[in-house]
């Protein structure tokens, strides 16, 4: 027996080139998904969700996602994310230009909405250790650069912790001119949620 399905790949705003699967057939419209991040309203602006003037009828979703846990009470919006770090950001590199942050990333991807705005907001481009990974997003390559002499740090190393431990920052970087740095650290990660309590 042979059924037609169509499949429409919808962004699910978690890193580049993440999708969400929406699978339309004579049975009915499933979604399936990983890991999403989407704001308030952004799934109602989204064209492929729709028919006509109406919400397409989605009969089941699959989630396949690691934050599907009652534990996950509140993960705060990205805005309010970006809004906190900025405000941390800013209040430290103000202080002098040998006030440093490193963004303890763990992951290579996911981290470039963050590094987007962080520099237009202020005016920093963000160190990584190298460009590659980011020349198919040429809408990031802007605001990041491999010149360690920047205040934003998102540079890795095999062993990060360590480094920052030693007051350095994984690229090596101690100082700049002969003046040790004041580096703090900013471990972005959404597994924090799960480890308060409501």
């Amino acid at each position: 027996q042979r059924e037609d399905i169509e499949v429409t790949l919808l962004p699910a705003g978690h890193c580049p080139g993440s999708v969400m699967f929406l699978f339309e057939g004579g049975n009915g419209t499933v979604l399936y998904t990983g890991d999403f991040r989407l704001a308030k309203g952004e799934a109602a602006r989204m064209e492929l969700l729709h028919s006509g003037t109406r919400v397409k009828d989605i009969q089941s979703v699959y989630l396949d996602t690691t934050f599907c846990d009652p534990k996950f009470y509140h993960i705060p919006s990205r805005e309010e994310c970006l809004n906190g770090i900025l405000d941390l950001v800013r209040s430290w590199t103000s202080l002098s230009r040998y006030h440093v942050v490193w963004l303890n990333c763990k992951a290579a991807y996911g981290y470039e909405y963050l590094f987007i705005n962080l520099s237009e907001e202020l005016g920093i481009k963000v160190h990584v250790n190298k460009l590659d990974m980011f020349r198919n997003m040429p809408d990031i390559l802007y605001h990041v650069t491999t010149d360690r002499c920047t205040q934003i740090h998102a540079c890795r190393h095999p062993r990060d912790d360590d480094c920052f431990r030693g007051n350095r920052l994984p690229c090596g970087m101690t100082c700049q001119n002969g003046t040790p740095l004041h580096i703090i650290s900013i471990k972005p990660s959404t597994m924090w949620f799960g480890e308060r309590i409501k």
